[in-house]
């Protein structure tokens, strides 16, 4: 298994830190509001990095944090609250706006898009303690300050502070915002925020220094040690990560444990709508319910995510929706093949596409997840499939193949197309026998019949072959 790490800026072969296990840190969702398309793409990939992993025989733990207190809207130390921010915005406290889409997230996640639900799925808010400890430890070590507004991590104190997105610590100067703070240095971060004195907050907490919230850096950290270890096998995130977040996040926790905190760091691209950046301003945020309204498939948006590398920057159009729809409803047809075909004296024709499919499809995405190229075997396979005809399609293999794909891929190829039923396969004989007879008015009448369940015939030299339309 093949990465590209951000660290090494190189592609590296995984080396777990325990044989046949992969431990895995991926930045969740901040629970403020109602996640987009352009948030999820992220997610599909982690979700295919475990299945690929999985497939490849290795025992997954995996830690997807919900960060539901503490990020601050401009990723600094200036901005406001997201979560004390959405709670102003619907009325309700902060705690009801979390659970409110903790709940959305849930279901777009594990009922709509069919990703495998992380090993551990966290909540900043669970873990205040054992932040606060964490803080305390750093405090011993000599690494953190105060100031009026928080507690801040002395970037000064490291000589290799920004290696992961290679800062050039030298040429960063304050910011008008953060000059006023009183830090002493520009990456300095907060690891606690103390609240505003004239203002009660839905969350906030006693420590030692004072009432207050945790920083968005600090639970990453704090989790991930908690649930993983002082060191993990792979940290994932979106790019936008790199020079602030997942730089702290190395930053404390590096100087608390005294070892690499991940070996791998892995990172996804963002994804443009009509060739611009995702802004409420422009009207071009779009969620799985927009997809649903207009008539596609979440499998479908999950397909186009597939379309474009991890590391590449992607673009959403509804035209390049409506190619994706249509090629998944090419695969769905293959698929309804299994259900028209047998076990035949041709079974174990050698030139069978399928097995040798199953193991470039592994290796295309064990070399740094390359979708595009899984993508373009199983396309081409599914072509020689139905270039064979009825009786060389090796009714067992081909299944074999599309339960393949839905593991490692999770596009539900199988659960999508079930079998029609023994009425359908009725009106299709009996309109097989009325083409035999010529008699073309039964058979358009039948077709029609068909039509109106949602299913297609066409007809070959020698097969009738039925379709989801």
């Amino acid at each position: 298994m093949k990465l590209y790490n951000t660290m090494s800026r190189q592609t590296d072969e995984l080396k777990p830190l325990e044989e046949g296990k992969v431990s895995i840190y991926t930045c969740g969702l901040t629970v403020y509001s109602q996640p987009h398309i352009g948030n999820w793409v992220a997610y599909i990939y982690w979700d295919l990095l475990v299945r690929i992993l999985q497939v490849e025989g290795y025992d997954v733990t995996r830690v997807q944090n919900i960060t539901d207190v503490g990020h601050l809207t401009d990723d600094g130390d200036a901005g406001e609250d997201k979560m004390q921010k959405g709670a102003l915005r619907e009325g309700k406290t902060a705690w009801d706006v979390a659970q409110k889409y903790i709940d959305i997230a849930d279901h777009e996640a594990y009922g709509q898009l069919g990703l495998i639900h992380p090993t551990h799925l966290p909540r900043a808010t669970d873990y205040i303690p054992q932040q606060i400890a964490f803080v305390e430890e750093l405090e011993k070590k000599g690494y953190t300050y105060t100031i009026d507004d928080g507690v801040y991590f002395d970037t000064s104190k490291l000589s290799d502070y920004g290696k992961l997105a290679r800062l050039d610590i030298d040429g960063l100067e304050f910011g008008a915002r953060v000059a006023d703070t009183g830090k002493r240095n520009p990456t300095d971060f907060a690891l606690w925020k103390f609240s505003p004195a004239d203002e009660k907050r839905d969350m906030e907490w006693e420590s030692p220094w004072g009432t207050g919230f945790p920083g968005w850096h600090l639970e990453c950290s704090v989790m991930a040690r908690e649930l993983l270890g002082d060191q993990i096998d792979i940290h994932t995130g979106g790019i936008d990560h790199i020079p602030v977040h997942h730089t702290n996040e190395i930053a404390q926790t590096e100087s608390l444990t005294g070892t690499t905190f991940a070996n791998m760091w892995v990172h996804a691209n963002h994804m443009k709508v009509d060739g611009t950046k995702m802004s409420k301003s422009l009207g071009n945020i779009y969620t799985l319910a927009d997809i649903e309204e207009k008539g596609y498939s979440v499998m479908a948006f999950k397909l186009f995510v597939y379309t474009k590398h991890y590391r590449s920057e992607g673009n959403f159009t509804w035209e390049n929706l409506e190619a994706a729809q249509n090629r998944l409803s090419h695969w769905r047809n293959v698929a309804a093949l299994r259900h028209q075909t047998h076990d035949s004296l041709h079974q174990n024709d050698e030139m069978d596409p399928s097995p040798a499919a199953i193991g470039a499809i592994r290796e295309a995405l064990s070399d740094d997840l390359n979708t595009p190229e899984a993508l373009r075997i199983i396309d081409e396979t599914f072509s020689d499939i139905e270039a064979r005809g009825f009786d060389h399609i090796n009714h067992h293999t081909l299944t074999e193949l599309l339960e393949a794909i839905d593991d490692i891929l999770g596009l539900q190829l199988i659960e999508s197309t079930p079998d029609i039923t023994d009425d359908q396969k009725r009106l299709i004989l009996g309109r097989t026998q009325a083409r035999q007879n010529k008699d073309w008015m039964k058979s358009d009448e039948l077709r029609d019949r068909l039509a109106v369940d949602g299913i297609a015939v066409r007809d070959t030299a020698h097969h009738t072959i039925w379709e989801y339309k």
